[in-house]
C-alpha cells in the first residue's frame, strides 16, 4: 500500500487489536453475503506489461486487494483510471503500476481494508487517510500462509476471469470471489503469524523488509536510520531474537519472492530481479545460486523439465493391478469400425478391452 519510499506507515502501524479481528470477521461476513446476492462490485485494471516505472505509480510483486469501506479511492493506472466506492471491490494483477488517492465523504472518515501478499505470509490491514487525500496503515497482521499459492491462484485467477468472455464468466468471477473472501475471513479467525510473535524493533525490521523488499535501496543501515538506533545495535538484536542475520534476512525474503516468481510468471530473469530489489541481475544471479544451489536460468529450466515430464503415477489404480491408460470409449471404438469382418487392427483392439475387462 505505501510507496517504495515511504516508510512511515509501516512503523507507525499497529497490531490487530481484539477488536479489530471482531471487526474485520464482520465485514468479511457482510461482503460474503454481498458476493452471494450479486451486490458486490468487482474492478479489476487491465494488465499491462509488469514492473514498470511510472511517476507517481508504484506496483507489487503480487496481487493486491482493496474493499472499499468508508469515503472513495480514485485509482489511477498507465492506460485507466477509476473510483472505488463503498461495497466495491478492487482487484490490482501483480505488477501492475497504481497510484492512489483517497477522499473522505461528508460525515465519515476515509476508510478501507487491504490484502497483501509476502513470502509465505498474507498481511490484513486497515488504511485511514494519514494527511490529506493520501492513504497510510492504522493497523496490521502478518499471517503465516503456507498455502499461500491458493490465494494467490484465486487472486490472479479472479484477475483474469474478469476480463475474459467466456460464457460462465459471471459465474466463475462470482465463485472465485466468495472462495477468497471466505479465505481471508478464516484466517483472520484461526490464523497466527510467527512474525507477529516478535516485539520492538525486531517486529518493525521484519514488516519493514516484507513491506520494501523490491526497494533497492533498503539495506540494514536504511532500516535502523527508520527504528532510531545504529546498524550494529539493529544488527546484533536481530541475530540474538531470530537467530539469523538481518542481511540474511533481507536477502531470503527476497529470493523467497523470486522463486515465486519463477514459478508462477512469464517475466524474465531480469524483470524479476529489478521487481526482487537487485539493482544488477547478475549479482541476483549470484545471490540466488548461494541460496538454492542453481541459477534462476537452472531453477526454471528444472521446472520446466519437471511439468513436461511423463505422469510417473498410475491413471487408476484397481485392486489387483494399476492402469497408466486413459482409457478408450469403447462404444466409439466399436461404432467407428468399418462394416464387415474387422480388420487385424480393430480385432486387436477389441481383444485388448476385452482382455483388460477380464483381468
Amino acid at each position: 500500500m505505501t510507496d517504495k519510499g515511504d516508510t512511515s506507515g509501516i512503523f507507525a502501524a499497529r497490531k490487530l487489536s481484539t477488536h479489530n479481528r471482531a471487526e474485520m470477521r464482520e465485514i468479511f461476513d457482510r461482503t460474503i453475503k454481498l458476493a452471494e446476492r450479486d451486490k458486490l462490485r468487482v474492478r479489476v485494471p487491465h494488465e499491462v506489461k509488469q514492473v514498470q516505472n511510472f511517476r507517481g505509480m508504484h506496483y507489487h510483486y503480487r496481487p493486491e486487494l482493496f474493499l472499499q469501506l468508508q469515503g472513495s479511492t480514485d485509482f489511477r493506472f498507465p492506460r485507466e483510471s477509476f473510483s472505488l466506492n463503498p461495497d466495491e471491490l478492487c482487484v490490482i494483477p501483480a505488477g501492475v503500476p497504481h497510484g492512489e488517492i483517497v477522499h473522505a465523504e461528508a460525515a465519515l472518515p476515509f476508510r478501507n481494508l487491504v490484502a497483501g501478499f509476502y513470502n509465505n505470509t498474507l498481511s490484513l490491514h486497515f488504511a485511514y487517510e494519514a494527511r490529506p487525500n493520501h492513504p497510510d496503515i492504522e493497523v496490521i497482521e502478518f499471517f503465516d500462509a503456507p498455502n499461500l499459492d491458493v490465494f494467490l491462484t484465486l487472486a490472479s485467477s479472479l484477475a483474469q476471469t474478469y476480463h475474459s468472455q467466456g460464457p460462465a464468466r459471471e459465474s466463475v468471477v462470482k465463485g472465485l470471489l466468495i472462495a477468497l473472501i471466505g479465505l481471508f475471513r478464516n484466517i483472520v479467525e484461526t490464523g497466527t503469524g510467527q512474525l507477529n510473535s516478535d516485539i520492538g524493533k525486531v517486529f518493525r525490521a521484519k514488516c519493514l523488509v516484507r513491506e520494501q523488499f523490491a526497494n533497492p535501496e533498503l539495506s540494514v543501515q536504511s532500516i535502523a536510520e527508520h527504528l532510531g538506533c545504529s546498524a550494529d545495535y539493529l544488527s546484533h538484536l536481530f541475530i540474538v531474537e531470530t537467530k539469523e542475520r538481518l542481511t540474511h534476512y533481507i536477502q531470503r525474503i527476497r529470493i523467497e519472492g523470486a522463486i515465486l516468481a519463477l514459478e508462477t510468471t512469464s517475466l524474465n530473469i531480469s524483470e524479476i530481479a529489478y521487481a526482487g530489489g537487485f539493482a544488477d541481475p547478475a549479482y541476483f544471479a549470484r545471490i540466488f545460486k548461494q541460496h538454492k544451489g542453481l541459477t534462476p536460468q537452472e531453477y526454471r529450466a528444472q521446472l520446466d523439465a519437471h511439468r513436461a515430464a511423463a505422469e510417473s503415477q498410475p491413471k487408476t489404480v484397481f485392486y489387483d493391478r494399476l492402469d497408466f491408460t486413459h482409457g478408450q470409449p469403447k462404444a466409439a471404438a466399436v461404432q467407428d469400425a468399418p462394416a464387415g469382418p474387422p480388420n487385424d487392427a480393430v480385432a486387436l483392439s477389441r481383444a485388448g478391452v476385452i482382455a483388460g475387462n477380464k483381468r
